[in-house]
């Protein structure tokens, strides 16, 4: 077997072996030298999945005669002005695109630069070049790619249906939309559009939320805070959606470096890091991040496809994405997501009550007009003489004025479990044990940065009985379990004391919360400290400290829940990512009743 130089068509079929995986690889290498060119418009046009037909079409700065000839040759490229690979200021730098693209499928491309009169012609097919020759065309470049894989036609066998594939290329354009706002993006696919965003104006922050919203969806520009922070020379910006707004996976985490589209381990664990107070392990927040890195610090040559990366320094980039998301969810103070009143609303059927049977038209319009008590309703009393479902205050005996509080004033508690409030311009629907468990898991969290948990020493130690297991899990963790503010010890087997409870937690369910977190200790591991994994420790504790569905309130309590929520950062969402309450507008109250 002798060693041999391969043939230049066979290299750049190798190459296009990575360079050019499905469809969607051509439209992205493709529109990003559009993008690269300087395009304010880019049209992409798709039959049959991208198999039959792939047209990107720019109104770029073009390409003149000498340059269109270099640009079909391996590792030719304009964007490496020094041959500096440390200073990439480009999508692309590798030059393997268009000759790999040419190797395995035809290629056509018509360009002509600004200034010039003529526009060039050059095509390639299988790697056999024809051209340049003059043809007419406006300024800027069409690239035109038929038959793909024909060439190489055992990597069609690998092609999806054509349905995916286009929604491969879908996902493509609108990630570099996206990063691009400024920049108008279309997609024809079958005579049909499918993709159409126009260039989006005023300063980057509005025109990025804009474009976000468009591709999105609309529910996500309400439902978005504004993430902006610098630290050591890195910058990161853009959008993330409060926690009550959430999915069941990560497709809605769009992350991008130096403009850039990137898929990367590193970004999503540091997401999941900032939201772990606020979202369930199987719950996803919207949102889009751009971390612009100094070229130096970043490594974008990892992979052909350039959508991995590295950084130099990976703790820096981690710490800078976690502490921004916290900082941004916390501004958004007890904000909840629109979508869930929404949701409300939509569940609302309009209907009819019938009379009961025991009472006439006269007698029910009689209960109607009388006042209720001020004390709310008795014990086993109600309307129709049935179990209460509902306690109602007199608002003639509330001082407070629903105008002067985000969340207004306590009007009633119904079934025991929800507080209804009226504001200004609508009503608010609490859960009231979400609202306080979150409330006394913000507490906790404080003290632990201060002072610590404070402690309440049980009037008699209580003895827990447990199996022998989860006993000495307990009795391992003691210590850390102390600073928590639950102080217990062993006490023979299978059994714990516990001495003293976090204060926070009142008279709280001290067997019941001593084998949660037993549970919790045998889910976490032995080799985790408790530190590590502080909300779950957290969140058990609190969810046994908060106000239990079924307990009635009176209307100071109520009020002061709602003065706390709105002083208290993340009110808006339980420590599983459920809101904690639903906000309804009068004018769409008034709309089920007929009114607008």
């Amino acid at each position: 077997m002798t060693v041999r130089i391969l043939p230049p068509n066979l290299v750049n079929q190798i190459a296009a072996g990575e360079v050019v995986e499905r469809p969607a690889s051509v439209v992205k290498e493709l529109v990003e030298n559009a993008l690269d060119a300087g395009a304010r418009h880019v049209d992409v046009t798709m039959n049959d999945g991208g198999r039959s037909l792939i047209v990107v079409a720019d109104d770029g700065r073009g390409m003149d005669e000498r340059e269109l000839a270099f640009a079909i040759e391996r590792h030719a490229t304009s964007k490496l002005p020094d041959d500096d690979l440390t200073e990439i200021g480009f999508f692309g730098f590798r030059g393997e695109a268009l000759p790999s693209i040419g190797a395995v499928a035809r290629l056509t491309i018509t360009s002509r630069p600004r200034d010039a009169t003529s526009a060039w012609y050059i095509r390639v097919e299988g790697g056999r070049r024809e051209g340049p020759v003059p043809t007419p065309h406006p300024p800027g470049t069409r690239v035109e790619v038929r038959d793909l894989f024909f060439a190489t036609p055992a990597r069609l066998k690998f092609l999806k249906a054509a349905r995916t594939e286009l929604n491969h290329a879908v996902d493509t354009i609108e990630r570099l939309a996206m990063a691009n706002p400024t920049v108008a993006f279309t997609l024809t696919a079958d005579g049909r559009a499918r993709v159409s965003l126009e260039a989006e104006g005023g300063d980057l922050f509005d025109a990025r939320l804009a474009r976000l919203g468009a591709i999105m969806g609309k529910d996500f520009v309400p439902n978005a805070v504004k993430v902006t922070a610098d630290r050591g020379g890195l910058r990161l910006t853009g959008y993330a959606g409060v926690p009550t707004y959430n999915r069941g996976n990560a497709l809605a985490q769009y992350m991008f470096v130096n403009g850039r589209p990137v898929r990367d381990r590193l970004l999503q664990g540091a997401v999941r890091g900032a939201y772990q107070d606020f979202l369930a392990s199987n719950r996803h927040p919207y949102l889009a991040l751009f971390l612009d890195v100094p070229p130096r610090e970043v490594d974008v040559n990892v992979h052909p496809a350039k959508a991995e990366v590295r950084f130099r320094d990976t703790g820096q980039v981690r710490g800078l994405i976690v502490g921004a998301l916290k900082h941004a969810l916390a501004d958004a103070g007890h904000l909840a997501s629109t979508t869930v009143s929404n949701a409300a609303l939509g569940a609302i059927t309009p209907g009819t009550l019938p009379p009961r049977p025991s009472q006439s038209l006269f007698s029910a319009a009689r209960a109607a007009q009388a006042p209720l008590p001020s004390g709310g309703l008795a014990e086993g009393q109600s309307a129709y003489d049935d179990a209460p479902t509902a306690v109602a205050f007199d608002p003639e005996t509330m001082d407070d004025s629903a105008e002067d509080y985000p969340l207004g004033v306590a009007r009633a508690q119904v079934h025991e479990t929800y507080i209804v409030a009226q504001t200004s311009d609508g009503l608010v629907i609490v859960d009231q044990h979400a609202a306080h468990e979150r409330l006394v898991y913000e507490h906790m969290k404080a003290m632990l940065a201060d002072t610590g948990v404070a402690r309440q020493m049980l009037l008699l130690p209580e003895v827990v009985d447990l199996d022998e297991a989860s006993a000495q899990r307990l009795a391992a963790r003691a210590g850390e379990l102390a600073e928590l503010g639950l102080v217990l010890e062993a006490f023979g087997e299978g059994a714990v004391m516990v001495r003293e409870v976090p204060a926070l937690l009142g008279d709280t369910d001290v067997q019941g919360l001593v084998k949660d977190l037993a549970d919790e200790l045998a889910d976490l591991g032995e080799a985790l400290a408790l530190q590590d994994k502080m909300a779950d420790v957290c969140g058990t504790m609190a969810c046994h400290g908060s106000i239990r569905a079924g307990r009635r309130l009176g209307g100071p309590e109520m009020n002061a829940l709602l003065r706390e929520m709105e002083h208290t950062p993340h009110a808006g969402q339980c420590n599983h990512g459920r809101p904690t309450y639903v906000t309804l507008k009068l004018t769409d109250i008034e709309k089920l009743f007929g009114r607008r």
